[in-house]
């Protein structure tokens, strides 16, 4: 009998624990939001005796809502966790504290550690510091501060999949400069220095997803030089970004208009990451 899963979704209010959960649930999960601590013994107990599937993935949602002691004891409590029939993960989610200042100001959510003497940037401090216990012991850590609704879902998919340990999840996104330059990535590299099939009339009206277009580059040193030395930056680096324990990398290239080159560039890329068996999603801004 395969054993049961027990995922423990926690992390600072406003970070995304309510999309995660959902997408949990979406996943198959049954999911209970703001549980008390005081509770969990109880629930593990109750979990391991079901013989429901429905009860074969669970997950829980914590946070800083429970009483500080009760906080600094779930340590002893995923003990008691890891001793039953479970396979228990512990998924924390963070964000700067700038953006979380940002998203309760849009949403006019109240913070559940604000009170009158107590703004909310100083109930986000706290928090970090109520939620500390958590974070020590999580053995999965997503930063939302630069992910959006869908990308934040995607993340959470990626990180369960098969119980593995998780990759970074690289969003390669194309664009023209003559559009602007998008906001919220990692990295922006500008391919306008190749040749451009603009000035090829037969070539003007189709996109980098073309293969008139892709023989048109591939035959262009300069452009296999370009893919290569992009390939081995982000060979080298990736996994530095993993050891520091980023989850997700937003990776922009540009070209004039965002139809031929930086398109092209991006598919490269993308199978480039793929073969190495990274999750990749690539978006044409332009070409939408």
């Amino acid at each position: 009998m395969n054993a049961k899963k027990l995922i423990i979704v926690s992390g600072l209010s406003g970070s995304g624990k309510s999309i995660a959960l959902h997408t949990l649930e979406d996943l198959g999960y049954y999911c209970i939001d703001n549980l008390p601590l005081f509770l969990l013994k109880e629930l593990v107990a109750g979990l391991a005796r079901a013989d429901s599937d429905a009860f074969t993935q669970t997950a829980v949602g914590i946070d800083a809502r429970n009483q500080p002691q009760q906080l600094e004891g779930l340590p002893r409590l995923l003990e008691f966790v890891c001793n039953g029939p479970f396979e228990r993960r512990v998924l924390y989610l963070e964000a700067q504290t700038d953006t979380l200042i940002k998203r309760f100001s849009e949403t006019r959510r109240k913070h559940p550690l604000t009170v009158p003497e107590r703004p909310l940037a100083e109930a986000i401090e706290l928090e970090r510091k109520l939620l500390e216990p958590i974070l020590s012991d999580s053995d999965l850590r997503i930063d939302t501060t630069h992910t959006n609704v869908h990308q934040l879902r995607d993340l959470v998919r990626e990180c369960l999949r098969d119980g593995a340990s998780p990759k970074v999840s690289i969003l390669l996104q194309t664009f023209g400069f003559k559009h602007g330059i998008p906001q919220d990535v990692d990295f922006v590299f500008d391919v306008r220095c190749l040749p451009n099939p603009h000035w090829q009339p037969e070539l003007r009206s189709l996109t980098g997803l073309d293969p008139a277009v892709a023989h048109f580059l591939e035959a262009l040193p300069e452009v296999g030089a370009m893919h290569d030395d992009l390939a081995r930056f982000f060979d080298r680096w990736i996994p530095r970004f993993e050891a520091d324990g980023r989850s997700y990398l937003t990776v922009a290239v540009g070209c004039t208009g965002g139809q031929h080159r930086s398109v092209y560039i991006a598919e490269q890329l993308k199978s480039h990451f793929e073969a190495e068996g990274r999750k990749v999603m690539v978006r044409h801004r332009e070409l939408l």
